[in-house]
């Protein structure tokens, strides 16, 4: 998915309707009262050959406090902020009213991309509708009729542009991963610098103080912080030196708790959090120190490694934590319990309000990225290999056993080995998993993702008919030096 487009706009405009079309189903209820839609739906959607993310939203209410619509309200004003490009539907029939008005203006305030679509405009009774439009300040309007599918090819032609935008910023802003790697590559690891700096994203719920994390770091107030969710849009990143350091760090949308509408919620920021991951070399997961180890900051944690990430653990407000012994001993058991995969990754304890702790951060991070690069030589690899061995062969299925003959590293970023062995679909897992804790523990690769491939050989031998060759050539040498 390259972007994500939210439909915004009043109560009964049509938006799920077009929801509903650029998904390619009937996902979301469409009914002419208005005010049906009361959460954030998400789909793929299509349109020609684009792919991206679209939200249906609630109708945009003049309401303000903690009722439904006021809740309804701050769900649309969320999937605004964490939108790449917003498309504010306006009835054509009715023209725009003031409510447009009001909408408008927060767009204009909130919104990198707006366009402007004039639903319903289908027949002369939506001319002047669309021409009223145009007073909103944002734009040439679209001519849509999302019933009866009119105006997608003048739509497509509007996002075009803006999905290549997107396009060659993912692709600058991607890390560079899964590298080869030779035994004598003299560029190895690849060199932090202002050109090519490390790229970092902080990631985790609302309120755990990621954006206040990122300020410290960089020493003054560039994001906007506070109690109010929604207030960071996603993917904001931010160029400094920490340290010496030269980092690009990418602070990313969370989500506060609210009670009925959280599957939706954690969706979204779930999403939002996948595409900081694919940004970063390191990511950062802030827990709060009173409710660490939430299903989100698991989920995140496990996208990470399996995006080959390296992954520190940060646990914020740890100034306002009474035990801490205690409470440091019980997240380290929890975090090696529920995420084995990562054991051993970094777990550090900072306060963002005061600042202590950072410089352990700063360590744990430099730290992952030296080991995200590790390289081992060929030869130090097959001594190993032949050490593990030893201590524990291989199982041998149905009376043959597997046998493992050669090792090397192929990749690094993260890091990646070949074995060359007999049968590579016969070896259980938990070999697999005992030559990889055997990896991170006797090459110091604590928490990073490794990747471990077999790789069969059939039963040639290499030596198979040397033998023979070698008497044929001796016969022939005899025979010669006879004459």
């Amino acid at each position: 998915m390259s972007f994500t487009l939210a439909i915004v706009g009043r109560p009964n405009v049509g938006k799920s309707t077009l929801f509903n079309r650029l998904v390619g189903k009937r996902l979301a209820l469409v009914d002419d009262q208005p005010g049906v839609t009361r959460d954030l739906r998400e789909g793929a959607a299509r349109l020609g050959d684009l792919k991206f993310t679209v939200i249906d939203t609630a109708g945009l209410e003049e309401a303000t406090d903690e009722s439904l619509p006021g809740r309804m309200r701050k769900l649309t004003e969320r999937a605004v902020d964490m939108a790449d490009v917003c498309l504010f539907l306006i009835d054509a029939r009715t023209g725009v009213t003031p409510t447009d008005e009001v909408f408008a203006e927060i767009l204009r305030k909130r919104a990198d991309h707006v366009i402007v679509g004039a639903n319903k405009a289908e027949g002369n009774a939506a001319d002047a509708g669309v021409l009223e439009a145009y007073a909103l300040g944002l734009g040439e309007p679209l001519r849509l009729s999302a019933e009866h599918g009119e105006g997608m090819p003048e739509l497509y032609a509007v996002l075009q542009p803006i999905a290549d935008e997107f396009d060659k910023r993912a692709e600058a802003d991607a890390p560079e991963t899964e590298v080869d790697v030779e035994d004598d590559d003299p560029d190895a690891p690849r060199p932090i610098t202002a050109a090519k700096p490390l790229q970092i994203a902080v990631v985790g719920r609302p309120n755990a103080g990621k954006s206040t994390l990122i300020n410290r770091i960089i020493g003054e107030d560039r994001l906007l912080t506070g109690p109010e969710a929604g207030i960071t849009r996603d993917a904001i990143s931010v160029q400094t030196e920490w340290d010496g350091v030269p980092m690009r760090i990418f602070d990313t949308a969370g989500m506060r708790k609210k009670a009925k509408v959280q599957e939706k919620l954690e969706k979204l920021s779930v999403s939002d959090g996948l595409r900081a991951v694919k940004f970063a070399e390191v990511v950062v997961v802030l827990l709060d120190a009173a409710i660490p180890f939430e299903s989100q900051d698991l989920r995140i944690a496990d996208l990470a490694e399996r995006e080959g990430r390296a992954v520190v653990v940060a646990v914020n407000k740890w100034d306002a934590e009474e035990h801490k012994q205690d409470k440091l001993r019980e997240l380290k058991e929890a975090f090696d319990r529920l995420l084995p995969q990562l054991r051993g990754a970094p777990l550090v304890t900072v306060s963002a309000k005061t600042g202590r702790g950072l410089d352990r951060l700063h360590a744990a991070i430099l730290k992952a990225h030296d080991v995200w690069n590790r390289r081992v030589t060929t030869a130090q690899l097959n001594r190993w290999l032949a050490g593990m061995l030893e201590q524990h062969p291989p199982p041998a299925p149905q009376g043959k056993r597997i046998k493992l003959r050669y090792m090397t590293q192929a990749k690094t970023r993260p890091p990646g080995f070949v074995v060359m062995c007999s049968h590579p679909d016969k070896l259980p897992d938990s070999y697999r998993r005992y030559l990889v804790n055997g990896l991170r523990e006797d090459f110091d690769m604590p928490g990073t993702p490794i990747r471990l491939t077999m790789r069969g050989q059939g039963d040639k031998n290499p030596y198979k008919g040397r033998r023979e060759k070698n008497a044929g050539a001796l016969k022939k040498h005899l025979g010669k030096n006879r004459t």
